[in-house]
C-alpha cells in the first residue's frame, strides 16, 4: 500500500483498498491552512485516476483538525466528483467535525452535470424563426416611430437636429467623391472593352455610347454608388449609433428630452437624399469619360462622334430614372443602417454584429429595389 505520509507533516492521505463501501481516501492529523496547496495535490492525485460510476470516499475518522481554507477546498472536491458521476461522501467524521462539513455544505447532495446536447434541425429552424419575427416586430416599430417623427417635425421644424446636416453631408458626399468617381470610370471602361470586341465584329463601334450612356445612367451609376455609399455611409451610421447604444448614450439623450429619431436619424436620411443625386450625376459623367477612353483608343472613335451618338441614344428621362434610383436607395441606406445600429445590444461586439448586418441587409434591399424599378418601368414602357 502506498502512503503520502512525511515525517514532518502534520497530515497524511493513504488511499485504501477497495471494500464493499468503494474506494476511500483516508485523511490523518490536522488539515490547516498552510498546507492546503500540499494536501490540494494530492488529493487531486488521486481523484483525477476516478471512473464514472465508482465510489470514492474520504474517510475523516482520523482527522484531529481542519480549518476552514481546507474544509472548503474539500467539500469543492466533493462536489466535483459528484457532478462527474462519482459517488463521494465525508464519512466517519466526528460529531464537531460534522458541524463544520454541513457547515461548508459538505452534506448536501450534488446533481451530476448534465452534458450539453446538440441542438437540433427543428429547434434551430425554430429559433431562427422567432428570431426573424423578432427582428421584423423591431423594423415595424422602428417605422412607426420614423412616421411619428416625421409628422412632429412638420409641426415643429426646430425640432430636427438641423446643425448636424451638414456635417453629415460632408463626410458622406464630399468624401465620398474621389472613390466614387474612381469606381465609376472603372466600371464604365470596363465595361466598354468588354463590348469592344463584340461590336468590332459587326461593325457596330459607335454603339459603345448607346451601351455606356444608357446603362450608366439608368442602372450602373446609381446602384455602384449607392453600393459605395452603403459601404461606406452606412456601415459608419450604423457603428456610430450602435456605440451611442451600448454606451447608453441614446437613453441619455431620450432623459433629456432629445428623441433619437430626429437628432439623430433625420439628419443623417436627409443628408444621404441630398448628396445620393449629386454623387449619381457625377457617376454618369465619369462612367461616360471611361466609355470614351475605350473609344478612342480601341474603336477608332472620336470625341465628336461619341458624344453626339451619346446625345442621340441617351434621353432626359434615362437620367431621371437614374436619379429617382438614387433617391430611393439613400432612403433605404439611411434608414436601414440608423434602425441596425438603435437595436445593437452587447457591447463592442454586438456592435459589430449589427455593422455586418447593415451592410449585408442594405445590399440586399438595393438590389431587391432595384430590380423592382426595372420591372416596373418595362412594364409601363418608360
Amino acid at each position: 500500500m502506498l502512503t503520502a505520509t512525511h515525517p514532518e507533516r502534520s497530515f497524511s492521505v493513504e488511499p485504501t483498498a477497495s471494500d464493499p463501501s468503494g474506494q476511500q481516501l483516508r485523511l490523518h492529523g490536522s488539515l490547516l491552512f498552510p498546507d492546503a496547496a500540499t494536501i490540494w495535490s494530492e488529493l487531486r492525485t488521486h481523484v483525477d485516476l476516478a471512473a464514472r460510476g465508482g465510489t470514492l470516499h474520504l474517510e475523516m475518522s482520523d482527522v484531529q483538525r481542519v480549518d476552514g481554507g481546507v474544509m472548503a477546498l474539500l467539500a469543492h472536491l466533493r462536489a466535483e466528483l459528484q457532478q462527474r458521476g462519482v459517488q463521494s461522501e465525508f464519512v466517519g467524521a466526528a460529531a464537531a467535525l460534522q458541524e463544520i462539513i454541513h457547515l461548508y455544505r459538505g452534506d448536501v447532495v450534488v446533481g451530476e452535470r448534465k452534458r450539453r446536447k446538440a441542438r437540433g434541425t427543428l429547434d434551430q429552424l425554430g429559433n431562427a424563426t422567432l428570431a426573424l419575427l423578432h427582428e421584423a416586430q423591431a423594423v415595424l416599430a422602428f417605422l412607426g416611430e420614423m412616421v411619428i417623427a416625421a409628422i412632429g417635425v412638420l409641426r415643429a421644424p426646430r425640432s430636427v437636429n438641423w446643425k448636424e446636416l451638414t456635417p453629415t453631408m460632408e463626410r458622406s458626399g464630399a468624401d465620398a467623391v474621389p472613390i466614387v468617381l474612381l469606381i465609376n470610370f472603372l466600371v464604365g471602361m470596363v465595361m466598354a472593352f468588354q463590348a469592344a470586341v463584340q461590336l468590332k465584329q459587326f461593325g457596330a463601334n459607335i454603339f459603345v455610347a448607346d451601351l455606356i450612356g444608357i446603362s450608366m445612367t439608368r442602372e450602373l451609376g446609381p446602384l455602384m454608388t449607392a453600393i459605395v455609399i452603403c459601404g461606406r455611409s452606412g456601415a459608419a451610421f450604423a457603428a456610430e449609433l450602435g456605440s451611442m447604444k451600448v454606451n447608453e448614450e441614446i437613453d441619455a439623450l431620450r432623459t433629456m428630452g432629445f428623441g433619437p429619431m430626429r437628432f439623430l436619424v433625420m439628419p443623417r436620411t436627409l443628408a444621404l437624399l441630398l448628396v445620393m443625386p449629386v454623387l449619381t450625376l457625377l457617376a454618369d459623367f465619369v462612367g461616360v469619360l471611361g466609355g470614351l477612353v475605350v473609344g478612342l483608343s480601341s474603336l477608332d472613335l472620336t470625341s465628336s462622334i461619341y458624344f453626339t451618338e451619346l446625345q442621340k441614344a441617351v434621353s432626359l428621362w434615362d437620367v431621371y430614372s437614374g436619379l429617382l434610383k438614387s433617391m430611393v436607395f439613400a432612403l433605404a441606406i439611411g434608414l436601414i443602417a440608423c434602425q441596425q445600429g438603435l437595436a445593437t445590444a452587447g457591447g463592442a461586439e454586438g456592435v459589430g454584429r449589427r455593422t455586418t448586418s447593415s451592410v449585408v441587409i442594405t445590399l440586399f434591399t438595393l438590389i431587391l429595389i432595384d430590380a423592382t424599378f426595372t420591372v416596373l418601368l418595362r412594364a409601363l414602357d418608360l
